[in-house]
């Protein structure tokens, strides 16, 4: 999946996707838990965030028009009404942060 579209801090991150996909079926079908992974590989350390939560599958047009970008049009033909294309909503809960072979986990609220 590509970077997010649009975040709002640690907490709420905006993705587009194919509703077609099988992570959106997942969603809809068993469940909505979900993690994204976020990192940085520099020359000398690695830094990463681990965030958990859940995942919405949003369809409706407002949503759909606040994350879309021209360019989209080339996955999808019929532009920002095209069926085949959702936003994906992630909410986190918590986290877990990863630097210089130490971790700490908090809570998102």
């Amino acid at each position: 999946m590509l970077k997010p579209r649009k975040r709002k801090g640690l907490k709420e991150f905006y993705f587009s996707t194919n509703t077609s996909s099988m992570r959106v079926k997942q969603y809809q079908n068993n469940t909505n838990k979900a993690s994204i992974y976020f990192y940085h590989k520099g020359l000398v350390k690695y830094v990463g965030v681990m965030l958990k939560g859940k995942m919405e599958v949003l369809t409706d047009q407002e949503t759909k028009n606040m994350i879309w970008k021209t360019s989209d049009t080339m996955f999808y033909k019929k532009g920002v009404t095209d069926p085949d294309y959702c936003v994906l909503k992630f909410t986190a809960t918590s986290g877990r942060y990863y630097c210089d072979l130490k971790t700490e986990s908090f809570d998102i609220e």
